[in-house]
C-alpha cells in the first residue's frame, strides 16, 4: 500500500465517523430549534391552571401601609390618580388591554365585586396597563364592550417610564417578548396578574394573586366596612 494511501485505516475512518455524527447532531438541534420557534403557541404543552384561591395572599392592618401614589391617563385623556379616590375603597389591578386569556376573566371577577354592592357602596376600580403597545383607545372601548366592564372601572394609562414606576411600586413584574410574524413585530406580555385592595383612607389591606374568586375579594371590601 502507498504511503499516502491511508483511507482505510481504523484511525482515520473513526475520526471521519466522529465528524458525521457531530454535523449530524447539530442538524438535528438546528431543526429542532427552528421548529420550536415557529410553530404555533396553540401547539405548546399548556400548563395545568392552579386551583382559584379563596383568600388573599396578603394582608395589612389598617393605617400600616399606604398604597404608593401616582397619577396616570385615563382612557379620555383625564388624569387618574389614587388620592383623587380617596374616600372609597379601591381595587388596584394590573391587566393588558390586548390580552385576550386570563386578563379578561379577571375583569369579569371584578366585574362580579363592583355589582355585589349598592350604587353608594361599590368600589372603584383601577385597571393599571402593562402593555404600552395597547393603549390605544381604540383598544380600550373594545375592551369595554367585549368585557362588559363596569362603570366603576377606570383605565390608567400612560408612557413607558411612567407605567413602569407604578408597577415597581406594586412590585408587578413585567416581561415583553418581541416575535416577528410575517413581518410584522408581534409584542407578548407576561406580568404578575394582581389586585389591591386599598381601603378608603388610601392604605393597602389585600393583595389578591390571580387566580382568585371574586367572593374573596367580595368579603375583604365588606370587612372594610364593617370596621368603619
Amino acid at each position: 500500500m502507498d504511503a499516502s494511501d491511508t483511507s482505510g485505516s481504523p484511525p482515520l475512518r473513526s475520526r471521519r465517523l466522529l465528524v458525521l455524527l457531530l454535523v449530524v447532531g447539530l442538524c438535528v438541534v438546528a431543526a429542532l430549534a427552528i421548529y420550536l420557534a415557529s410553530r404555533p403557541t396553540h401547539e405548546a404543552a399548556m400548563p395545568s391552571a392552579p386551583p382559584i384561591s379563596d383568600a388573599p395572599a396578603a394582608t395589612w392592618p389598617a393605617g400600616a401601609r399606604r398604597a404608593p401614589a401616582f397619577i396616570l391617563s385615563g382612557e379620555d385623556g383625564k388624569r387618574v390618580s389614587l388620592a383623587a379616590l380617596r374616600g372609597r375603597p379601591v381595587v388596584i389591578t394590573f391587566i393588558d388591554p390586548l390580552c385576550r386569556d386570563y386578563c379578561p376573566t379577571e375583569a369579569q371577577h371584578l366585574n362580579d365585586v363592583a355589582n355585589a354592592f349598592p350604587a353608594g357602596a361599590k368600589p372603584a376600580i383601577v385597571a393599571v396597563s402593562v402593555n404600552v403597545y395597547g393603549n390605544a383607545p381604540s383598544n380600550l372601548r373594545l375592551d369595554a364592550r367585549k368585557w362588559r366592564l363596569v362603570p366603576q372601572w377606570t383605565w390608567a394609562i400612560g408612557r413607558g417610564p411612567e407605567l413602569s414606576r407604578v408597577w415597581d411600586a406594586y412590585h408587578i413584574q413585567v416581561i415583553v417578548s418581541n416575535r416577528k410574524i410575517a413581518g410584522v413585530t408581534v409584542h407578548r406580555i407576561g406580568h404578575t396578574e394582581a389586585a389591591y385592595v386599598v381601603d378608603a383612607n388610601g392604605y393597602q389591606r389585600a393583595l389578591f394573586l390571580w387566580p382568585y374568586s371574586a367572593a374573596a375579594v367580595e368579603r375583604e371590601l365588606r370587612s372594610l366596612a364593617s370596621a368603619t
